[in-house]
């Protein structure tokens, strides 16, 4: 007997883009055709249980965040309860570490307690949703991409970037950047947006400058160390999330190295700090917005929404710091 996989295989789809089709929830009209094609030659027969299946899940949604410590997840995490407790949806909070194995863990228990949906900030580039996607369930992408062909919300992370360094190459020389993991998008992205600045004002972006590190405080307070030590070290960083901003704004006060002495750019809010707000340039991310935008996406794909995958991107903007100016 022909399984999804068999259908998948023969269509050249994913076995989540088969079950989309067998349970009405928007695929191209290319993929419907091959889907189905495939189905009539291999005699598929869809499993009842599994067209049904989102007939029988519960008013309950997952959230996956991979740090529920950091403010700038958990006021995202505030927009989607928000919305989804105004439809008569509960939100059960996931915090994955980043760690793969957990993330996992948690969309097999969103499949075994029957879940309406799930709202995912991917723990890293090799996040699995074959098997939550089989299932039909629908799944909205937050913070950063997942490679799959579902719904996503996203920052403007190059252009995050790009503005933080900009203001402050307007006063300073050497500007470093201090980013999470190398391999995260919203991370590499940033960097990018700060090669991009550096090129735009005839700068060869400076190599010994861009560091990579955690998205924690202590990611933040390891790579300032290492660029105050450089033999020529930076006149200025650009934190790239707002821990990272922490972190690296505890080593620099801990140096006696404050603002105007070194410019410091941040990216998100700082949720707390040894300096008067004033005197950081802050790229303000709207992640209150991020979780509203994507529970509203989510129950639509519940309420049985056929459109096609779409991603949405949320503008930034940029308070200068007074120092700066």
């Amino acid at each position: 007997m022909a399984t999804i996989y068999d259908v998948a295989q023969l269509a050249g789809v994913s076995p989540a883009t088969v079950s989309r089709v067998f349970n009405g929830v928007g695929v191209s009209e290319a993929k419907t055709t091959a889907v189905r094609h495939a189905a009539e030659q291999l005699n598929f027969t869809p499993n009842r249980a599994a067209r049904t299946l989102r007939r029988q899940s519960s008013e309950v949604i997952a959230l996956v965040i991979p740090d529920i410590e950091n403010p700038y997840f958990t006021e995202m995490a505030r927009g989607v309860e928000d919305v989804a407790s105004e439809a008569g949806y509960s939100v059960v909070l996931c915090n994955s570490d980043s760690q793969v194995d957990k993330e996992s863990t948690y969309l097999r228990i969103a499949m075994a307690e029957n879940m309406s949906g799930v709202i995912l900030a991917a723990a890293s580039d090799h996040t699995s949703l074959d098997e939550i996607l089989a299932t039909g369930r629908p799944v909205v992408a937050v913070d950063r991409s997942t490679g799959y062909d579902i719904d996503g919300v996203v920052m403007a992370n190059r252009d995050a970037g790009r503005m933080a360094t900009e203001h402050l190459l307007k006063t300073h020389r050497r500007v470093a950047y201090i980013g999470g993991p190398e391999h995260i998008e919203t991370s590499s992205d940033r960097a990018e947006g700060w090669r991009v600045a550096h090129r735009a004002a005839g700068i060869e972006p400076p190599v010994d400058l861009l560091t990579f590190s955690s998205f924690r405080v202590d990611g933040g307070r390891d790579a300032m160390e290492r660029l105050l030590a450089l033999p020529e070290p930076p006149d200025a960083v650009v934190a790239g999330n707002n821990l990272i901003g922490v972190g690296a704004i505890q080593v620099l006060t801990e140096h006696a190295l404050t603002p105007p002495a070194i410019g410091v750019a941040v990216i998100g809010g700082l949720p707390f700090t040894t300096l008067s707000p004033s005197a950081v340039t802050v790229v303000r991310l709207p992640a209150r917005h991020m979780g509203v935008t994507a529970a509203r996406m989510l129950l639509e794909r519940i309420r049985g929404d056929q459109q096609p995958a779409r991603t949405i991107v949320l503008r930034n903007e940029v308070r200068a710091a007074s120092a700066s100016r």
